[in-house]
């Protein structure tokens, strides 16, 4: 059955798995909800372990936002050991993610990726990770202060430099911005096909784009999402990704027809 034109836009949201008690629970942060609502669309939850089930999800998409998530990607998808055990990993996620991503970009969905999300992303599509971005020569700790609440995690830690000419350039109209900063990993080798668009003042990748998408694809390694109504950046993209979901929507979706009785039959 067709989805209405004028419905609200589907955006697929894949869950992690987390273990709470002796249960495994799919889950999604409450504020990455939000951010898909915030941006005039229907979020939708999509639990992993089904690969046989991504052909129904991405028939209904319209978009996919990729969440931040306290894990990691395995290194083993892109050639390397895990250098440090004591950090979180999610197999299941992986799998729904490095499969989902290709084919949602190969059909021109809208795509907005935040931090384990921008991550997965440059993996899926070929690329590597810096597996402790702060054990590198020249870059630094990025990770967020242990122990702080919040308020003061997600608070502004740099400045962000925006490529000129890109699209985040294009969208936000500014050179820099300020952002938070609560990852540990980060780009190491970008994926063909990936296009930088903005850098942190270490040089570290802090957004990319996917040059050959016809659509929305911008990857971010801050939290926009986090109090997003009040941050005019994180509204300008959310904004673009929703207007690019519907502008998917109604390109794919039959209009709605309202059938009325005839009055002479």
């Amino acid at each position: 059955m067709s989805r209405a034109a004028n419905a609200k836009p589907v955006v697929l949201v894949p869950a992690c798995t987390r273990q709470i008690g002796e249960h495994p629970f799919h889950i999604a942060g409450k504020k990455y909800i939000e951010a898909v609502r915030l941006a005039g669309c229907l979020p939708v939850v999509v639990p992993n372990g089904a690969p046989q089930e991504l052909d129904d999800w991405l028939a209904i998409a319209d978009g996919v936002f990729l969440t931040g998530s306290p894990s990691n990607v395995h290194p083993s998808h892109f050639g390397e050991a895990v250098h440090n055990p004591a950090l979180p990993l999610d197999a299941d996620r992986d799998a729904l993610t490095l499969e989902l991503i290709p084919r949602a970009l190969r059909m021109g969905l809208p795509l907005f990726a935040i931090c384990r999300g921008f991550q997965e992303t440059n993996v899926a599509l070929g690329g590597s990770l810096h597996q402790a971005v702060q054990e590198q020569p020249g870059l630094a700790d990025h990770r967020d202060p242990d122990g702080e609440p919040p308020e003061i995690a997600y608070g502004e830690r740099h400045e962000v430099n925006i490529v000129p000419g890109g699209r985040l350039a294009a969208l936000l109209g500014r050179d820099r911005i300020r952002v938070n900063s609560l990852h540990g990993q980060g780009v190491n080798e970008l994926a063909l096909g990936l296009r930088v668009e903005a850098t942190a003042p270490d040089g570290l990748v802090e957004a990319f784009s996917v040059e050959a998408s016809p659509s929305f694809s911008m990857c971010v390694q801050w939290h926009p999402e986090w109090r997003a109504e009040h941050n005019p950046v994180s509204m300008a993209l959310l904004t673009a990704f929703g207007q690019a979901c519907e502008d998917y929507r109604d390109r794919i979706r039959e209009p709605r027809h309202d059938f009325k009785r005839d009055p002479d039959t």
